[in-house]
């Protein structure tokens, strides 16, 4: 069998608003339930599912291969959205987006702080790193 990642969890502190934030910047169905969860599915299968928690949690990075256009409508909504974005993952280059292996990568938040990223190209598979 070969091995493929299934699903992650996110924690969130409202999972309605966190799910439909992230299937709505990036264009993906509706968040589904399956128990506690709100579960949002990529085009590859792998579902994020949110989870409410309280008090502290980690905030993590998730990042999402998309095409050139999808990334145009992605970015759009960003802009639309008035969300602050970065073109590295320290928060450094604000306002800027980035042209890796000869791609283009913006990173954003989620509601929670989760620090989101879309790219064109795959880290390593050549083009400029800028």
């Amino acid at each position: 069998m070969a091995i493929e990642f299934n699903h992650t969890l996110v924690a969130c502190t409202d999972k309605a608003r966190s799910s439909n934030f992230m299937a709505q910047i990036l264009n993906l169905p509706e968040p589904s339930t399956y128990g506690a969860f709100l579960c949002v599915e990529t085009d590859n299968g792998v579902s994020l599912d949110f989870v409410e928690r309280e008090g502290d949690f980690a905030r993590q990075h998730y990042a999402f291969l998309i095409s050139e256009d999808e990334f145009d409508q992605v970015f759009s909504r960003i802009q639309e959205q008035k969300l602050d974005y970065w073109a590295d993952p320290f928060r450094k280059q604000q306002s800027e987006i980035n042209h890796r292996d000869g791609g283009r990568g913006v990173y954003f938040d989620d509601p929670d702080g989760h620090l989101l990223e879309v790219l064109t190209r795959p880290y390593g598979s050549g083009g400029q790193n800028a």
